[in-house]
């Protein structure tokens, strides 16, 4: 008999406890090989004045079993309070979210019946690291940071998730047309890593269209993978538009710990009720299952789902009359699929994991590539006066190196700006060698010295200027890799 796989459980906040115990009773009714370690998070941890809202000590059960099973928490509003899923994602290297949306027409209701759609986003990375500063009285920064061993991790995974559970195609949301060295880096490496697929057929979509696209007319997509912030956008639209948020769950993979849990919140209002539906939270932990190498039993239990759906026996947040036929609390809910398992749905197609198997990642092979520098843009909080002022006064303490432009929000204000355009106190300036053309758009930046910039740098402090950041302008194996400004 195989042994059970201890894992890491949290109850977390508001409904988190009676989803948990509901979910915990069905796993055990179906045989699932577990063997639960309780740890404690959210609300009360934050209080106690851990501001990730997870003990110290929770880390190395985290790390012991490798698995975590997770209800939803409350974060307290105010304060210096971290998000507890972003901590952990990050903390642990769960790079891969992957979100399941499947409709469950004509029991929830929704105007896409054909829907099945696996959302697989990157974790780590992009507007999520949270590296922000403000610089000016006007201004904030948010940097948003893509890198190549990220976005091979990401879009590999999205391929080999797709040959796993026979799916045909993946499909790449981006904004590269006008984040051409962030997102174009991420859509340049699921072009080369598609080229390994053959078998599979890959697309790519600007993320605006492709979001509008996703809400009307799902069913085209198999597979998406896109960035952090678009991921967390579109898993939210495609979900809602299958029937309900509240039914999905959602898998974090890392190369040693994963976590699985809900997409919903705490629902505090509804706490203690008996009135919380424990799909979502059941449906993660089916993910877990095939993730720990229990596909019969996850099948198992999703199958006596689908027909507990079937049969009319829904929570209060999906009933519907003449659809529905009885409404339950969470226990008899829990109940009714403990009831069904074993059985299989008749009207929706019975769910098999056989061919699932697990999803290695090889190791990122990191490459050397030539570098040069070959400018600077040097931001500066600058109120006095107007673009050409500022022109004038930064040409003349250019000295080895020349200034080539100013912009403002990133629009080009000098030399030859707009009247028309608002001006806030935050300035880039570029700086460029004294022989590089005014003209050149390609890869014909000269090089210059490091020695350089720190001298231009003094000089803008003697003439009393604040430099904020300084952004090195490079060309790798002789490509430009940096953005030229707006009318540049």
């Amino acid at each position: 008999m195989t042994a059970k796989k201890r894992i890491a459980v949290a109850k977390g906040d508001g409904i988190g406890p009676e989803i948990m115990d509901a979910t915990l009773k069905i796993l055990e009714a179906a045989g699932a090989k577990i063997e639960p370690v309780f740890l404690e998070i959210g609300e009360q941890v934050y209080k106690r004045g851990h501001s990730a809202g997870i003990e110290p000590s929770a880390w190395e059960i985290l790390r012991e079993t490798k698995v975590f099973l997770k209800a939803p928490i409350t974060t307290p509003q105010g304060g210096g309070y971290k998000s507890l899923n972003v901590t952990v994602r990050t903390t642990l290297g769960l790079f891969a979210n992957v979100r399941p949306c499947v409709s469950l027409y004509p029991y929830v209701d929704t105007k896409h019946p054909q829907l099945d759609v696996v959302i697989v986003r990157e974790n780590e990375e992009d507007l999520y690291t949270g590296i922000e500063h403000k610089q000016t009285a006007d201004t904030v920064q948010c940097l948003k940071l893509v890198s190549r061993p990220g976005s091979e991790k990401i879009i590999r995974y999205a391929f080999e998730y797709a040959k796993a559970y026979g799916r045909k195609k993946v499909t790449a949301m981006v904004k590269d047309n006008i984040m051409k060295q962030s997102d174009g880096l991420f859509h340049e490496v699921f072009k080369e890593i598609a080229k390994e697929y053959p078998e599979i057929e890959a697309n790519s979509e600007i993320i605006d269209i492709g979001a509008a696209h996703l809400a009307e007319r799902p069913q085209v997509y198999d597979v998406v993978v896109t960035l952090n912030l678009y991921g967390d956008i579109i898993s939210d639209i495609v979900a809602q538009v299958a029937g309900s948020v509240g039914m999905a769950g959602s898998s974090n993979i890392g190369e040693i710990v994963s976590m699985f849990e809900a997409i919903h919140g705490s629902a505090p209002d509804i706490a203690g009720k008996n009135a919380a539906n424990p799909s979502g939270l059941l449906n993660a932990a089916v993910m877990m299952l095939v993730h720990l190498g229990q596909p019969d039993i996850a099948a198992k239990i999703q199958n006596a789902w689908l027909l507990t759906i079937e049969e009319g026996i829904h929570t209060g947040d999906i009933f519907k009359a003449g659809v529905s036929r009885i409404k339950v609390g969470t226990k008899e809910f829990a109940e009714a699929v403990i009831g069904n398992l074993g059985h299989l749905p008749e009207r929706f197609k019975p769910v098999s994991f056989g061919k699932a198997k697990p999803i290695h990642i090889p190791e990122y092979k990191r490459r050397t590539i030539p570098k040069e520098l070959v400018g600077v843009d040097v931001f500066l909080d600058w109120t006095p006066g107007s673009p050409e002022e500022l022109g004038k006064k930064l040409s003349s303490i250019a000295g080895d190196l020349k200034l080539r432009m100013i912009t403002n929000r990133g629009v080009k204000v000098y030399p030859n700006g707009a009247p028309e355009t608002f001006l806030t106190d935050h300035w880039r300036c570029r700086f460029v060698h004294a022989n590089t053309p005014d003209t050149e758009m390609g890869d014909g930046f000269e090089t210059i010295q490091s020695e350089q910039i720190g001298k231009l740098l003094i000089r803008i402090a003697e003439a009393g200027m604040d430099s904020i950041q300084t952004e090195n302008l490079y060309k790798f194996a002789g490509k430009r890799a940096f953005s030229l400004g707006q009318g540049e």
